[in-house]
């Protein structure tokens, strides 16, 4: 990068606008901001994870010095804050909706998760608010708990909630049922796997924090806090607690990391907005990274049974897939909505499968709830498909290369609709494997081979093409507002907001590219509170697409609005008025007017706005390891990625979000779980020596390479970067680490594949 942070992009050095503040310690996240008399608060959380509460005496809490609150369910379910807002409103089988049970913002008469808050003290100073919540007694009466998703339809499972028999919140189907039957009866070849998507944890690099204060004058509450877009968690808030959206007015600067996690509104939040109301004094709460661990929203948590039909030359016929999704304890706003939607969007990958058939059912376990998570379904359906694939190819003796080409959706087969109704806009499978294959010298794997056998290694490769929808939007459009000032600079302000993803710098360069000014002139402000502005969340890789198109158009259209301006002035028709470079001119008679001169007189603003649909990003991602059958140890020693964006606005920033995305996928497969014992329910990977974090040498090198083609949906060409490299990552590496293992008779291990798990197969092997 240089130690000026800047890059070379379009022949000019490009600087990041973030980097200065966060490398110089400049940066301002949720748990630095401070008010002036503000009080700390402090979560009592359930120690086990299902139980009445019998007793709940909060009296000596109370009373000790330092303490001005203690808030509990029963003041959560007299203000009302007993229900969130759902995104998961989609129609079911037989028309149902998913059960919603009440989740007062403090547990009520019972707990169901370990983590659960249960009280909140308000004090002085943190350590204060902590020993006052040691003096508060609770006395439980235990109940049966339900951790296996695979289990919790059981008539004897454990209840979680009335009304909610079986523990079954939704049940819903895609395709056609009997059309896949009547493929699997006359298919000449079956292959079927159940596979895990286990359940993990986000972990940003900051924990979750807040500060709220209430105006009692004006009725309503500032709140500081990481976002992922102002909009989405003023919703939220709104929701759950019946208060309007103009009562909360959010500020973020800096958010370290997100996710998914951070777009939701946590129940902590509304009730540190009760202690502020009910003291009077602002209320700040940090996140430690236990209580993270603990109750932040998880990810994933799948479990498939995926069955595959093929004929005789390998072509597939059909995919049938039996889903159960868990949600844990409680319905968050998402709900299962993106790991039902995105899989049935994505359902037939890359390839031409001309039936297919999928039932979904959504279970509650007594684990933390589960909300949106990197790629948010996209890297499970494209898991799903790519090892069946794999998996049909060894079964049938076929090269794995060989049975994609036969069943890829060929290019000249776009925008191509899939038997469930998605249409993917364009994509070129073949011609990004071409690319991929000499990358990561696939016609030399069988010396290397030899080498790891000689060195008594194993030695595999995994290969996969994949396919994800995104960009789209939970609300009806994105905003964005352009002002020129009089000194010439150009803010752009966005309802969205970054948490590591470089959109200041990206804005900036696709607003400076359409004004064709200098980057540097041009800044940023992200979760636009003035002017106020309608808008998306970042997720779903649509900060590009929406933010991005949205910004590219309204600078157009501020140029235009200017001409009208300039040609008002100088007496002539607007179309006698050309803008090149910054410089408004005219031919005849000849004069000039840069944009800066004409904002000088009174800035230049304009909100522009618009919705651009799903745009879908593709890729083919090759993995190579060498492991230790001593010790179990995967060795990555190659990954190449072929993935076509679209048009790339930044390449740098683009790889960089590969990186992190790959690296995200490779924790999965190598170690990440969020364990819960399945007796006690208790959460065994409640600390980063418990949890697998991945780290940046799983993968020590990369080979990243662009094969795009533009999309048509984005007036930028863009397509969204930010999960595919985590789609890509989950088959290639899973397939690698199997074909290592198959010599030893090994056909199959689901996530995560742990030092001990492969060692256990290998001694299994072995014998």
């Amino acid at each position: 990068m240089g130690n000026d942070a800047s890059f070379t992009v379009d022949g000019m050095r490009v600087t990041r606008l973030e980097d200065l503040r966060l490398i110089t310690g400049h940066g301002r996240f949720a748990a630095d901001w401070n008010l002036p008399g503000q009080l700390y608060g402090y979560f009592l959380r359930s120690d086990r994870a299902h139980a009445r509460i019998v007793e709940l005496d909060v009296t000596a809490a109370r009373r000790a010095p330092g303490v001005h609150a203690v808030i509990t369910g029963e003041d959560a379910v007299r203000a009302g804050y007993v229900q969130p807002v759902s995104f998961f409103t989609f129609e079911g089988t037989d028309g149902q909706r998913a059960k919603r049970p009440r989740r007062p913002v403090l547990a009520h008469e019972r707990v169901r998760f370990v983590g659960e808050p249960v009280a909140l003290v308000v004090a002085d100073s943190e350590n204060i608010a902590r020993d006052a919540g040691a003096l508060i007694t609770i006395r439980y009466e235990d109940l049966p708990c339900v951790i296996d998703p695979a289990t919790a339809f059981a008539p004897d499972a454990a209840q979680l909630h009335e009304g909610v028999p079986r523990n079954q919140a939704f049940e819903c189907e895609a395709g056609d049922a009997a059309t896949v039957a009547a493929a699997f009866a006359r298919a000449a070849h079956v292959t079927r796997l159940t596979l895990d998507s286990q359940r993990v944890v986000p972990s940003p690099m900051e924990p979750r924090a807040c500060l709220i204060a209430y105006d009692g004058a004006a009725d309503c509450y500032h709140i500081n806090s990481c976002v992922q877009g102002v909009n989405m968690l003023r919703l939220q808030l709104a929701g759950y607690t019946g208060l309007a959206e103009d009562k909360f007015h959010i500020v973020a600067q800096d958010v370290g990391g997100g996710f998914g996690s951070r777009s939701m509104g946590y129940p902590e939040y509304c009730t540190v907005m009760l202690a502020a109301r009910a003291t009077g004094r602002p209320v700040k709460w940090v996140s430690t990274r236990t209580e993270a661990l603990l109750s932040d929203t998880h990810g994933r948590g799948s479990v498939v049974e995926g069955e595959l039909a093929l004929d005789a030359d390998g072509r597939i016929l059909a995919l049938r897939l039996d889903w159960i999704a868990e949600v844990g304890a409680y319905m968050t706003p998402p709900g299962a909505a993106a790991t039902i939607r995105n899989p049935i969007t994505c359902f037939t990958g890359a390839y031409r499968i001309p039936a297919l058939y999928g039932r979904w059912r959504v279970c509650f376990t007594n684990a933390a709830p589960i909300g949106n998570y990197r790629g948010a379904g996209r890297p499970d359906i494209a898991y799903v498909v790519e090892r069946l694939v794999s998996r049909a190819a060894v079964e049938m003796n076929f090269d794995p290369v060989a049975m994609r080409q036969k069943n890829w959706i060929p290019r000249e087969a776009f925008p191509y609709t899939s038997p469930v109704d998605s249409t993917y806009e364009i994509a070129d499978f073949a011609g990004l494997t071409q690319k991929a294959l000499p990358a990561a010298q696939w016609d030399g794997f069988a010396q290397r081979a030899a080498a790891s056998r000689a060195a008594g290694k194993l030695r595999g490769r995994g290969i996969c093409t994949v396919i994800e929808n995104t960009s789209a939007g939970a609300v009806d459009k994105d905003q964005i507002a352009i002002i020129v000032g009089a000194d010439g600079k150009v803010m752009v302000h966005c309802a969205s907001h970054a948490q590591g993803q470089g959109q200041e710098t990206t804005l900036a360069l696709v607003v400076a590219r359409a004004l064709q000014i200098a980057p540097a002139r041009v800044s940023v402000r992200q979760g636009a509170n003035d002017p106020p502005l309608i808008g998306n969340h970042t997720g779903g890789s649509r900060n590009a697409v929406g933010n991005g198109s949205v910004a590219h158009v309204t600078a157009h259209q501020l140029i235009e609005q200017a001409k009208r301006t300039v040609a008002e002035q100088w007496s002539v028709e607007p179309s006698q008025v050309d803008y090149a470079d910054g410089v408004f001119r005219c031919v005849e008679p000849t004069r000039a007017l840069s944009l800066s001169a004409l904002a000088a007189d009174k800035p230049l603003s304009l909100i522009g706005e618009a919705l651009y649909g799903s745009t879908y990003p593709n890729g083919c991602h090759i993995a190579e390891v060498e492991i230790d059958p001593e010790t179990g140890f995967v060795d990555v020693v190659s990954y190449v990625a072929v993935d076509d964006f679209g048009t790339v606005i930044h390449p740098q920033i683009v790889e960089g979000q590969v990186h992190g995305a790959v690296l995200q996928g490779a924790g999965q497969v190598l170690g990440e779980h969020a364990y819960y014992d399945r007796r006690s329910g208790q959460m065994l990977t409640a600390s980063f020596l418990d949890y697998v974090m991945p780290r940046a040498n799983l993968i020590r090198d990369m080979t990243l390479l662009h094969h795009p083609t533009p999309s048509s949906v984005s007036p930028l060409g863009v397509k969204g970067v930010g999960e595919a490299g985590v789609a890509g990552a989950l088959p290639a590496l899973v397939d690698a680490v199997m074909d290592a293992l198959r010599p030893l008779g090994i056909t199959h291990l689901n996530m995560p594949l742990t030092l001990a798990k492969i060692w256990a197969a290998i001694q299994h092997g072995k014998a």
